[in-house]
């Protein structure tokens, strides 16, 4: 019988919702994983912030040059997830073993990934730049395919070539001035930033974890801030910021809600569930970018880009219900 499902006598809330959401045991003897029926709330919420984030960084970018608006979310993210494992114990040098992950999340997946970012969110629209940068659904099978031997399904396969299709639609690159270099080094930019985040994310599934990555994250996120505030004191120089409410909240949802707990949660999922499994359903978090670029911007919604929005929508739901029929030969965790 499921621990989680035995009644704990004299247990504590805490404990007993410790229990329902955490795993007991670890096979490789690092922290615990979640449980599989923990991983999607937890993945919903990454995907409704990380989508929902773009067109709030494009807005950002009307106050701040791209390379100061990523030390500044990183600072913020730092903050406020030292205050965090410090309020809860957590705060731990990370160990030895985990040095490799806390490099590779912090220079690549934080560092690098956010200032493509934003140099591309200056050139292209935010609706756009999330279906680039997210096409790391799509990266990570290959990566993991080939560098790790990840095992991949016809249903796998079937759903990620329907998710490409309505990528391909929603980028409409026939639409682009393929002679216009600023519009191709954006493009380019976001692509890189793509690449990059699905490399970390087959690093994360895959690295033998000596702590969570709650413990893991300030660290990096400190990290990650070093290169980048040295980039631009050197390149800018101290920046002249015509602070208001608006920025601060901007900078505070970027910081915190996104790049702290949003980040954790990508990492936990990453970490306890299959890296392609876990990407394909990320695959959701550009149709949100792009609704709520519609919204809240007022960019251009063509039939293309329905079209593609639906395909994406349906690869994701077959990529699903491929992995709720393989169970642990898919790796998942019960």
């Amino acid at each position: 019988m499921d621990p989680a499902r035995v009644p704990q006598r004299g247990a504590s809330l805490r404990e007993r919702i410790h229990r329902a959401v955490w795993l007991p045991t670890d096979p490789d003897g690092g922290p615990h994983r979640l449980r599989p029926q923990a991983v999607y709330p937890v993945l919903a919420f990454v995907v409704l912030a990380l989508g929902v984030n773009w067109p709030v960084m494009s807005v950002a970018l009307r106050s701040l040059t791209p390379i100061w608006m990523a030390v500044f979310r990183l600072v913020a993210a730092a903050a406020t997830l030292f205050v965090v494992t410090s309020a809860t114990n957590r705060l731990v040098r990370p160990p030895r073993r985990d040095y490799p992950i806390v490099l590779s999340v912090a220079i690549v997946r934080l560092a690098l990934v956010f200032t493509l970012v934003f140099f591309g969110l200056e050139i292209v629209p935010p609706g756009r730049s999330s279906i680039l940068v997210w096409t790391a659904a799509l990266w990570t099978v290959p990566i993991a395919v080939v560098f790790v031997g990840e095992h991949m399904t016809r249903m796998r396969w079937l759903g990620l070539a329907i998710g490409l299709g309505g990528l391909v639609l929603v980028f409409e690159p026939t639409r682009f001035d393929w002679t216009d270099g600023r519009v191709l080094l954006g493009h380019a930019l976001l692509l890189c930033a793509a690449l990059a985040q699905a490399s970390v994310s087959v690093h994360v599934r895959h690295h033998s974890w000596g702590s969570t990555p709650l413990a893991l994250l300030p660290w990096q996120l400190l990290v990650a801030v070093l290169p980048v505030l040295a980039i631009a004191l050197a390149w800018e120089g101290v920046p002249r910021v015509d602070w208001s409410v608006g920025l601060v909240a901007n900078i505070a949802f970027q910081g915190i809600v996104v790049s702290g707990f949003a980040v954790w949660g990508q990492l936990t999922v990453l970490r306890s569930h299959p890296a392609i499994s876990t990407n394909l359903a990320l695959m959701a978090v550009p149709v949100i970018g792009l609704l709520s670029s519609v919204i809240a911007l007022g960019e251009s919604l063509t039939a293309s880009v329905v079209a593609g929005l639906i395909l994406v929508l349906a690869g994701v739901a077959v990529g699903r219900t491929a992995e709720a029929g393989a169970g642990r030969s898919a790796g998942l965790p019960g």
